[in-house]
């Protein structure tokens, strides 16, 4: 993949991780992944960490990214989730050892993607299919995610501004 640049944008979740993998090349930018990571309820909270920790060193090395992009943990109404979430942030921190990682908030993804802070899901969405050339939206919600924050750090790498900048 010399050449271009190759963003992984992570959407951390202890159940559901989102991921996506873009980059920019000479056409344009380019979707060459996306998905999610899931672990079952089932098993042990140290297992499901491992488990997101193994797959998302498997995406980095196999898509060698120049920099990894993850979501900010933000507090809602529920402080146990929102926890979990900062456990599988840190599962993908570690991964992402060895590169360059911004964070971004919610707010600040839906402000680089769309213009608009308060942009709603499917207008990201719908903005993402745009920016990709995408058949149609990625799905689930956790992909079109990964696909946003990838975007974002890319924006940041080529001068880009069409909002806030991230930070870890």
């Amino acid at each position: 993949m010399s050449g271009r640049l190759v963003t992984l944008g992570l959407d951390p979740g202890l159940a559901t991780t989102g991921y996506g993998v873009v980059c920019a090349g000479e056409r344009g930018w380019e979707a060459l992944a996306g998905g999610i990571i899931e672990t079952e309820s089932s098993v042990p909270r140290p297992e499901r960490l491992r488990e997101i920790y193994q797959e998302t060193t498997a995406l980095i090395e196999a898509y060698r990214p120049t920099g990894v992009a993850i979501e900010e943990v933000y507090l809602a109404t529920n402080a146990r989730t929102a926890m979990l979430t900062a456990e599988a942030r840190g599962a993908l921190l570690l991964a992402s050892a060895g590169l360059a990682v911004r964070g971004y908030s919610p707010l600040a993804v839906k402000k680089r993607i769309t213009g608009y802070g308060r942009a709603t899901k499917g207008q990201v969405q719908a903005t993402i299919k745009q920016l990709l050339r995408l058949a149609e939206i990625p799905r689930p919600d956790d992909v079109a995610d990964g696909l946003a924050l990838a975007l974002c750090y890319l924006f940041d790498l080529q001068g880009l501004e069409r909002g806030g900048r991230g930070h870890v």
